[in-house]
C-alpha cells in the first residue's frame, strides 16, 4: 500500500521528535557542548512545524500555513547557527537574528495574503539556503572526524536540493495560489529524504560527539591541569621514539627553593610560581614541547636548535623569570629556577637518555649554587656552566 502524503509527513515529524528527544538526553547527559543544545532548540521548533503543517495538509489556512513557515524557518535557522558554533566554537545567536528575521517575513506574509504557492516557493529557497550552509559548515569542519562531518554535508546538502526542486516546480508550473498543500513528484522526494536525512544525520551526529567525547578525555589526559602545558605522560608519547641529533636538544627546569616558597607564602603563591614559569615556557620561541614533569620540575624540548640556541634561550626563560615579581599577602617576592641542558649526539641519542643528561647537568646547577644554566657534555665529563647569575 502506498503512503499518503499526510502519513509521510507525519513520519518525519515522529523521526524528528525521536532524534529531537535522543539529543536533549545526550546534552543532558554532559552539558559541556554548547552546539547540543542550539541543535535541540532548533529541533525544538521544526518538530512542531512539521506537525502543524501536516495538519495544514487537511485543514489548511493561512494562519496555520504562516505558524509552519515560522516554526520551520526559525528551526533551520538555529540548526544553521548550531553548525557554525560547532566549527568555530563562537554563539549562534548572531547568525539567527541575521537569517531567521528576513526568512520569516519574506515567507509567512504570502500565505496571510492568500498567494501561499509564492509562500512556498519562498519557503523552499529560504531552507534550502540554510541547509546548503548547514552542509558547508560540516564540510568546512571535516578534519575532525572525515568519514562522519562528510556524511552529514551530503546529508544536508541533498536535503537542501530536494528543496530547491520543489521550488522549482511550483516555479515551472506558475503555481502562485494553490489553497492547499503541494503534492507533487518533488515534494514525495523531498520528504522521503527528509525521514532519510533525519535518521541519518541523528546516527552520525552522535558518532561525531562521542568522538569529541573521547578526544578531550585524551586531551584531559595529556594535560597538567593547573598550568595547561604537557604532562610527563604526553611529553613521553610524543617523544619517546625520537633520536635526538646535535642540533636538537632538551631543557629541564627546576624552581628554586620551591618548598620555603610553599611553606613562607602558601601553597596558593606557590600554584601562582609554577604557573609563571608555565607562562614564560608558552612564550618561548623555538619550543617543540614544553611539559610539566611534576611538582616544579618542567621541561623543553627544541628539535631545531642552532649551536648555543638552547643555552640562550635558557638564560632568556632564567632571567625573565627571576625578575617577576610574585604577591601573596599583601608581600612581593622573587623566585629563581635553575636549568640544565642536554644536546642530542651526531650518532643520536634517545630521549631517556636526554632527559638523563639534561637532569644531570641540573644537579650541577642546583649543587654550583642555584639560579644558574648548565649543560650536559656530550662526553661523561661534568656538565659546565654556560652563565652564571650575579
Amino acid at each position: 500500500m502506498m503512503l499518503d502524503y499526510k502519513t509521510l509527513v507525519i513520519s518525519l515529524g515522529v523521526s524528528a521528535l525521536c532524534l529531537l528527544l535522543t539529543l536533549f538526553g545526550t546534552w543532558f547527559a554532559r552539558r559541556g557542548d554548547g552546539f547540543l543544545l542550539s541543535w535541540v532548540i532548533g529541533m525544538a521548533f521544526l518538530v512542531p512545524g512539521i506537525f502543524s503543517y501536516s495538519y495544514y495538509t487537511e485543514s489548511p489556512s493561512g494562519a496555520l500555513g504562516a505558524l509552519c513557515f515560522v516554526l520551520v524557518l526559525i528551526g533551520f535557522a538555529i540548526i544553521y547557527a548550531a553548525a557554525f558554533q560547532f566549527r568555530t566554537g563562537r554563539s549562534p545567536v548572531p547568525h539567527v537574528m541575521s537569517i531567521a528575521p528576513p526568512a520569516v517575513l519574506m515567507t509567512a506574509p504570502f500565505m496571510l495574503i492568500g498567494y501561499d504557492g509564492i509562500g512556498f516557493v519562498a519557503l523552499n529557497i529560504f531552507s534550502a539556503f540554510m541547509l546548503f550552509g548547514t552542509a558547508a559548515e560540516y564540510a568546512k569542519a571535516r578534519r575532525e572526524s572525515p568519514g562522519a562531518l562528510t556524511g552529514m554535508a551530503i546529508l544536508y546538502g541533498a536535503t537542501g536540493l530536494s528543496f530547491v526542486l520543489c521550488a522549482l516546480v511550483l516555479i515551472h508550473e506558475g503555481q502562485w495560489v494553490l489553497g492547499h498543500a503541494p503534492t507533487n513528484w518533488a515534494e514525495d522526494i523531498n520528504t522521503g529524504l527528509s525521514i532519510a536525512g533525519m535518521t541519518g544525520v541523528g546516527a552520525l551526529s552522535l558518532m561525531v560527539h562521542q568522538g569529541r567525547i573521547t578526544a578531550r578525555h585524551r586531551r584531559e589526559a595529556m594535560t597538567d591541569a593547573l598550568t595547561g602545558l604537557n604532562n610527563r605522560r604526553a611529553l613521553f608519547e610524543r617523544h619517546e621514539r625520537d633520536t635526538f641529533s646535535h642540533e636538537m636538544a632538551v631543557i629541564v627546569f627546576d624552581i628554586d627553593r620551591f618548598k620555603t616558597v610553599n611553606d613562607q607564602y602558601g601553597h596558593a603563591a606557590g600554584d601562582r610560581v609554577i604557573c609563571a614559569l608555565a607562562d614564560e615556557l608558552k612564550d618561548a620561541v623555538g619550543v617543540s614541547t614544553a611539559a610539566r614533569l611534576g611538582g616544579e620540575e618542567f621541561a623543553a624540548v627544541l628539535m631545531t636548535a642552532a649551536p648555543g640556541y638552547a643555552e640562550w634561550l635558557a638564560e632568556r626563560i632564567r632571567r625573565n623569570f627571576a625578575e617577576r615579581d610574585m604577591q601573596a599577602a599583601g608581600l612581593s617576592f622573587r623566585v629563581t629556577v635553575s636549568a640544565g641542558i642536554a644536546y642530542g649526539l651526531a650518532a643520536g641519542r634517545n630521549f631517556d637518555g636526554m632527559l638523563s643528561a639534561a637532569d644531570s647537568a641540573l644537579y650541577e646547577a642546583k649543587r654550583n649554587g642555584r639560579n644558574r644554566t648548565m649543560v650536559a657534555a656530550p662526553d661523561a665529563s661534568p656538565p659546565v656552566a654556560t652563565r652564571t647569575t650575579a
